[in-house]
């Protein structure tokens, strides 16, 4: 199995819209994973059909027994994180506050508090018209997102392991829930566009993915809205070494699909429609030589 993973450095470069097309296109059997825990939307261009939730347990949160709990205030005094708070006589933990550090725990003098699991999201296994999904929500306010990421790349995996792609629609940015996506990954797909934001983050995520040794390749969204700036980013790429396997215009269609919730490339022919074709066709390519390699 390869393992590819289309990422960004910003959000709003087109990468989901990027993935669902590959997922349609490319040949062979897939296993399609959304790792953008935090803003989960793979789902919405391929309609897939839930086959099993799975509850997604975060670090542990504390919780103070009201019943043992004598009313000293020795855990609100020693949060760092504001989270404990009197209550009728006696102190609850604000779970949404709550780090998990058990510093309440080790000053309680009655031993009212423990350290207990909290559910922190929910890992869903699909299934869609180009395969298996595996996606996630995760609870609003709660961390932990590149744990998440861990758990539906690993149920994926598990799942899937017969399949010839493991295709990955990554986050933007580069804090940890890009790095626990490109983690052990053999390929990464970088979307960019023409602009300052674009380049400088193009930049930034290059720097991350290095650290983890992936062939790199970069494709140009919207490249047509700003020439000069896609010339720089052409003169970078070509500097660093880094392929540009493709280039796709601003389009109406892509908007348009979107809105009907269906890759652009089930909704007829159109100029980003027959630039991804060659994107895939490069990709293809790619993802034979690295296999040749192997």
């Amino acid at each position: 199995m390869i393992r590819l993973a289309v990422i960004s450095g910003k959000g709003g470069t087109g990468k989901t819209m990027i993935t669902a097309a590959l997922a349609q296109l490319l040949p062979g059997s897939i296993v399609l994973a959304d790792c953008d825990v935090d803003a989960a939307n793979l789902e919405l261009l391929l309609n897939p059909k839930q086959i099993r939730p799975e509850p997604f347990m975060g670090m542990k949160s504390a919780v103070i027994d009201p019943a043992i709990c004598t009313g000293c205030g020795e855990c609100e005094m020693h949060c760092r994180f504001d989270a404990v708070h009197p209550e009728g006589g006696a102190y609850r933990v604000n779970p949404i506050r709550c780090e998990g550090c058990a510093v309440c725990v080790q000053v309680c003098p009655a031993a009212a508090v423990t350290m207990q699991p909290r559910q922190t999201g929910e890992v869903m296994y699909s299934q869609t018209e180009r395969g298996h999904l595996v996606h996630a929500r995760l609870v609003p306010g709660a961390g932990n997102s590149g744990l998440l990421v861990h758990a539906v790349k690993k149920m994926a995996m598990e799942q899937d392991k017969d399949c010839n792609l493991f295709l990955i629609d990554g986050p933007p940015g580069t804090g940890c829930p890009l790095i626990s996506t490109i983690s052990g990954v053999d390929m990464v797909l970088i979307v960019t566009e023409p602009s300052v934001s674009g380049l400088h983050d193009l930049k930034r995520v290059v720097a991350v993915c290095r650290q983890f040794r992936p062939r790199i390749l970069v494709v140009i969204n919207r490249f047509d809205l700003e020439p000069s700036l896609t010339e720089t980013i052409e003169m970078w790429c070509c500097e660093e070494k880094i392929p540009i396997i493709g280039k796709i215009p601003f389009d109406p269609a892509v908007i348009e699909s979107v809105r009907k919730g269906v890759p652009v490339t089930s909704a007829g022919t159109s100029p980003a429609t027959q630039a991804i074709q060659i994107l895939k066709t490069n990709l293809e390519q790619e993802l034979m030589h690295y296999n040749n390699k192997r």
